[in-house]
């Protein structure tokens, strides 16, 4: 019986042996005693310091060993009057567009807008020369989009402090790119104003006493080619009456090819505030789109000068003839202004040219602009039968007309003082 009982207790044991929690906490210490740090602290509160051997070095002065060569391998900071020639120095960021990400369509859909251009202020440069034309300029970025970093790189650093860099995909840029050829790279730019801009100084040392108006342009590639000769005959601003077309859109400034950062432009003015642009003792004066006026000079009825801009005025005006009570003689509500030959002499004193649209020609208000300052209609003879010349055509010839005299000009004003 007793060994019965003998044999139930020892029945009764556990298989596995029951570890205490102080077994266990002390096989804690001696595994971290193992692991050689530098104290230990017991839950009691306390404290045993590892003692070090005599041939071994403390840690404490290895770590601030190890942090002296830290010191001296880092390179020596750049002095804040320098400034940072890299990408890499000029500690720029940016951001990589995710799927989804509406920052680059929400752009778009304002800048491609005229109204909400104007409102916003801002305007879309697309093109890596024409962006680094702008910047030069003086011209300020508020965003780039881009699809390679490279694009950013080939940009000066200072002029890219405080912008947004977004990356994005190619695909992206091609969907909104005006561009046959996208180049990778768009720009928004705060809306340029060109008493703040600075322009080529070879642009300026070769700027002439010659301006441009253009009135009723409503095709966005003629303005650009016009604003592209205008930049290349050395004009000293071009001035934009209301109606025309905006000059910051995309098409124009595909079409005038950097012109827009070479000549100051001046857009959306009221006739009445044109003369305020003009320097003092101006003509101004009227190019001919047919020139079948000078056929019909016997005339004084518009609807038979036989012209595209007196024609369209007919349509906007219903002719009255206003009859003279003195004399008696009926005379036409349109400007009389002299006819000249645009090879003739017309540059002797500082002169501005009108350039109007081929469908809504010139305004009624730049014939009479002409006529306050004593200017005329420039014709430019074409055989008869051939419709009237494309806007930009008659303007490149004008204007370069008008430099042709003003280097002639000079040049017999210096051979007149060399003789004397």
């Amino acid at each position: 019986m007793a060994a019965l009982v003998k044999g139930l207790g020892q029945a009764t044991r556990p298989l596995l042996p029951v570890v205490q929690s102080w077994d266990r906490d002390a096989r804690r210490w001696v595994r971290a005693l193992r692991r050689s740090p530098v104290k230990v602290v017991f839950p009691s509160g306390e404290v045993v310091e590892r003692k070090l051997s005599p041939g071994k070095q403390p840690r404490k002065g290895v770590f601030e060993a190890g942090r002296h060569e830290q010191r001296l391998k880092q390179p020596l900071p750049v002095p804040p009057s320098q400034t940072p020639s890299t990408w890499e120095e000029s500690g720029l960021r940016y951001d990589k567009a995710l799927p989804g990400d509406k920052r680059l369509s929400s752009v778009m859909t304002i800048v491609k807008s005229r109204p909400f251009r104007e409102k916003q202020g801002k305007i879309l440069l697309e093109g890596r020369r024409l962006i680094a034309d702008a910047l030069k300029a003086g011209a300020v970025p508020k965003v780039f989009f881009f699809s390679r970093l490279d694009y950013i790189k080939e940009l000066p650093t200072d002029k890219l402090k405080g912008v947004s860099l977004i990356k994005v995909k190619f695909e992206d840029i091609k969907d909104w790119s005006d561009l046959v050829t996208p180049q990778g790279i768009m720009g928004i730019f705060a809306k340029p104003d060109h008493v703040k801009m600075t322009y080529p100084e070879t642009q300026l040392r070769h700027s002439l006493p010659l301006l441009l108006i253009c009135d009723n342009l409503r095709d966005p590639g003629n303005l650009g080619t016009i604003l592209r000769s205008a930049a290349g005959a050395g004009c000293s601003k071009v001035l934009l009456t209301k109606g025309c077309v905006d000059a910051w859109e995309p098409k124009v400034l595909r079409a005038g090819m950097g012109a827009h950062f070479q000549v100051p432009i001046i857009n959306n003015l009221d006739w009445e505030t044109v003369p305020n642009y003009l320097p003092t003792d101006t003509r101004v004066y009227v190019a001919d789109n047919c020139g079948l006026y000078a056929q019909a000079q016997t005339s004084n009825k518009a609807s038979d000068h036989g012209w595209v801009c007196d024609r369209q005025l007919s349509k906007l005006h219903k002719y009255e003839e206003e009859v003279d009570l003195e004399t008696g003689a009926s005379k036409g509500w349109l400007p009389e202004l002299e006819v000249q030959s645009y090879d003739l002499d017309w540059t002797e004193a500082p002169a501005a040219v009108v350039i109007g649209g081929e469908t809504h020609g010139v305004s009624l208000e730049s014939l009479q602009l002409a006529e306050n300052t004593g200017g005329k209609r420039l014709v430019i003879p074409v055989v008869p039968g051939v419709d009237s010349l494309n806007s930009a055509m008659a303007a490149s010839i004008l204007l370069f007309e008008g430099k042709r005299q003003l280097r002639v000009r000079a040049e017999h004003w210096s051979r007149d003082r060399s003789s004397h």
